[in-house]
């Protein structure tokens, strides 16, 4: 097939119907006729009515519509792609277990079957060159494969180190910086927010400050309930960036750039679910969007409550990302099992409800619930 034909679904077939746009498929390859449409013999009636549909039964059927070999040949110059015949692993039927272990995929069969991505190479340049339908895409991605090692994204090991984080990195990185957030907090209570300098110019200014100011519990207090208000406001950011970025899925454009985005942002953790090496943010993805929330709270909150509020959502990022990656690999106490089955029902069963990673609150607030 030339390089401008596409693996789709069927899904992507039936969405051209009409005369504006339409599209037939037959022995698995598709066809995009609507410029054949005023040229049909049998007139363009004939052909819309199986439009979006597959013909290769119609066109042997002689009472309907005798076609020559020289028609079967014409067909070749409309072919658009073919219909991709993916893996169905996420099924309504997957039960949760306390030592549930999947099998490694089998890369070969996998790859041969699928033609979707070859867990041999790279991945990063095969999404970037792919000639998947988004819906194919989206099909296959959410289908989990397994690997004893963790696949590669990059050939180069330079730009391959970037991509993969140790859960432990998490509480190194986040947690001393949630730390001085909240020390900043606490002084600029005590002192007002004109006590310390902007942390880039004298950054241990507020470590040398607290060793010599005298800390009072009309400080500590709202500073202590700013850190839990933030702690509140993070399980609702995870909620939301989980299920209107992650699974962007729906209003995501049929592009390959967008599917690259995708991939990276969180499709390859649903293709690759017990990764151990991206199963947490790598620190530059996180600081990337956690910014922008960052600055709103400086808009919205005084100085000193927003650095609370910001410590807080830090503890409680390191919380979820930490929990993230035991409820893939570790065995845990009751709550967590549960927490576990209902986060893996999300990528085995219906990745398209259960969002809560920490909780299911906000699945309850917002109708997601995945029954497990």
């Amino acid at each position: 097939m030339s390089k401008r034909v596409r693996i789709l679904t069927a899904e992507d077939v039936a969405s051209h119907k009409d005369a504006k746009s339409c599209w037939i498929s037959r022995d698995g390859k598709v066809y995009d006729v609507t410029a054949f449409l005023p040229d049909h013999p049998g007139g363009d009636d004939l052909i819309l009515k199986y439009a979006g549909k597959d013909v290769g039964e119609i066109m042997k059927d002689a009472s309907e519509h005798e076609h020559s070999e020289s028609a079967y040949d014409m067909l070749n110059d409309f072919i658009i792609g073919r219909v991709g015949t993916g893996e169905a692993i996420v099924s309504d039927d997957w039960v949760a277990t306390d030592d549930f272990e999947p099998e490694e995929t089998d890369t070969s069969s996998d790859f041969e079957k699928n033609q979707f991505l070859d867990l041999r190479k790279p991945l990063l340049r095969q999404v970037w060159e792919s000639r998947w339908s988004k819906l194919y895409y989206l099909q296959q991605v959410h289908q989990p494969r397994h690997l004893h090692e963790s696949a590669r994204l990059f050939g180069p090991n330079y730009l391959e180190m970037f991509t993969r984080t140790v859960w432990y990195v998490v509480p190194i990185v986040w947690l001393p910086i949630a730390a001085y957030l909240y020390v900043r907090a606490i002084l600029q209570f005590t002192l007002g927010r004109n006590a310390l300098p902007l942390w880039y110019k004298d950054p241990v200014a507020p470590i040398n400050l607290l060793m010599v100011t005298d800390i009072p519990t009309s400080s500590l207090v709202p500073a202590g309930l700013n850190v839990a208000l933030g702690m509140f406001f993070w399980t609702l950011l995870e909620y939301l960036l989980h299920r209107f970025l992650f699974h962007i899925d729906d209003v995501m454009p049929d592009h390959f750039i967008a599917l690259t985005l995708h991939f990276l942002l969180h499709g390859v953790h649903h293709y690759l679910p017990m990764d151990k090496l991206r199963l947490v943010m790598p620190p530059i993805l996180f600081f990337v969007l956690s910014y922008p929330f960052t600055q709103l709270a400086h808009t919205i909150f005084p100085t000193a409550m927003a650095n609370a509020v910001i410590s807080g959502a830090f503890t409680f990022y390191v919380l979820y990302d930490c929990m993230h990656y035991a409820l893939h690999h570790t065995r845990l106490p009751a709550y967590m099992r549960e927490m576990k089955k209902y986060h893996l029902a999300h990528h085995y069963k219906n990745f398209e409800l259960g969002f809560g990673v920490t909780s299911k609150v906000w699945d309850y607030v917002f109708n997601t619930m995945l029954v497990v």
